[in-house]
C-alpha cells in the first residue's frame, strides 16, 4: 500500500488529488457539507490510484505486454478448414 502511495504519479493523480483537496477546502468553507463527500473521493481516487485516476476506468490495472509471457508461437498453431453446409 506504501509503495502504491509513494510510487507512479501522473499529471492525472495529481489532478485527482488537488480537485478533491479544493472540493474538500470549499465546502467545509461555505458549510456545504454534502461536498466532502465528492472531494474525499476524488482525493481517495488521486491518492490510492484507483478508478480513472489510475488511467483504467472501471478495470483493473492492465498488464504490460512484458508481463505476459506467450508460449505460443506461429508454428504451433493448427488451422481447420470450415465447410459452408450446401442448401438443397
Amino acid at each position: 500500500m506504501k509503495e502504491r502511495i509513494l510510487t507512479g504519479w501522473t499529471l492525472t493523480r495529481i489532478f485527482y488529488t488537488g480537485t478533491g483537496l479544493f472540493l474538500i477546502i470549499n465546502s467545509v468553507m461555505d458549510r456545504q457539507w454534502f461536498g466532502i463527500v465528492f472531494g474525499t473521493y476524488f482525493t481517495a481516487m488521486g491518492v490510492f490510484s484507483f478508478g480513472c485516476a489510475a488511467g483504467s476506468c472501471y478495470t483493473g490495472a492492465r498488464p504490460t505486454r512484458s508481463q505476459h509471457a506467450s508460449t505460443t508461437t506461429a508454428e504451433d498453431v493448427q488451422f481447420e478448414e470450415v465447410n459452408k453446409k450446401q442448401s438443397e
